[in-house]
């Protein structure tokens, strides 16, 4: 059988050029070589090249593992749509939409999906507006991902400090409430009829949420699959990922972040296991889960969460890979 031919793309532009290396590096370790006939590129360093052998037409199908803007954000994608050739993970618009934390929640609004209320800040901005959030605070870029440039604020000296920060990424930033509780991250494979694979709790271990040092250093963080949290808010994580997944128009592979908040409020004698009416309203109103974000090319490292929920739900880091080309040929 004719191998398929597969320009991978890894590193670029974007301040997560360094884990797009490794996640390309992961990627190309492990697709099988009986299918595949795989070109590797770094599109910094040989873009050139890249859109040459674009020109020939010497790929069937393009597997973007870029991060960030450049990568992620929808212009690669746009490129590739001029040419006329299949790739992996979302379109334009969509890669375009998740990228912007405003955008995103923007369209999600109304969907009976919980957000963190926030302020939206551009330079030159009167410092009133900040009154509309309590610290502590979050205060982020837009269109960072990896938690680049993002700080949990406690005071007004810190928030001030940390809004600086985040506006050299770019002109506008956002700061949100602080939403107190575990942090669990959902992913979501498909297209048209997508499904969640198993949930991951996260618990940081060098810092005080998962930030890039608790994501990327080994032995940062504790992970957990399945996240230990019982069968009916996990149904309920797992399908809001699948709403937000479907509402933006994603395809392939995404990963959805939540925190969920607190069980500690829960009735006493009310257990997560069960199911009867009254009990899961309880559950449900003492324990909400609130998205943060999504990521539409999540990360493929060795301690990356993606690879790890497809185990869990029986999917090799190879059938994954095939799952993901299958669905670009599709689209």
């Amino acid at each position: 059988m004719k191998k398929l031919r597969v320009a991978l793309l890894s590193g670029g532009w974007s301040t997560e050029r360094e884990i797009s290396l490794k996640t390309g590096r992961q990627i190309a370790g492990h697709l099988n070589r009986q299918k595949y006939q795989v070109s590797l590129f770094d599109p910094k360093e040989n873009l050139m090249e890249f859109l040459a052998a674009l020109k020939k037409e010497k790929f069937d199908l393009v597997f973007p593992a870029l991060h960030g803007a450049l990568g992620e954000d929808g212009t690669l994608q746009g490129m590739l749509e001029i040419f006329q050739i299949p790739y992996v993970f979302s379109g334009v618009l969509t890669s375009a939409i998740a990228m912007d934390k405003i955008m995103t929640k923007k369209l999600l609004a109304g969907k009976k999906i919980f957000l963190p209320r926030d302020v939206v800040l551009e330079k030159g901005f009167k410092m009133g507006v900040l009154k509309k959030i309590k610290l502590p605070a979050v205060v982020k870029p837009i269109d960072q991902g990896s938690s680049v440039g993002t700080f949990i604020v406690k005071t007004e000296k810190e928030r001030n400090r940390a809004i600086r920060e985040a506006f050299k990424f770019g002109s506008k930033i956002m700061v949100e409430e602080f939403i107190k509780g575990r942090e669990i991250t959902a992913a979501v494979l498909g297209n048209k009829n997508p499904r969640a694979l198993p949930l991951i709790e996260i618990r940081p271990k060098v810092s005080s949420f998962f930030d890039y040092r608790a994501k990327y250093e080994a032995g940062g963080s504790e992970e957990i699959c399945p996240a230990p949290i019982g069968k009916i808010l996990t149904k309920k994580i797992q399908t809001m990922a699948v709403k937000i997944h479907q509402i933006l128009g994603c395809q392939g592979v995404t990963r959805s972040d939540f925190i969920l908040t607190s069980e500690d409020d829960a009735p006493a004698g009310i257990s997560s296991e069960r199911s009867q009416n009254t009990e899961r309203s309880c559950i449900l109103k003492s324990s909400r889960p609130y998205f943060l974000e999504i990521n539409t090319i999540p990360g493929m490292t060795e301690m990356s969460l993606v690879p790890q929920a497809a185990a869990r739900a029986g999917i090799s880091f190879p059938k994954l890979l095939d799952k993901l080309i299958e669905l670009a040929l599709v689209k």
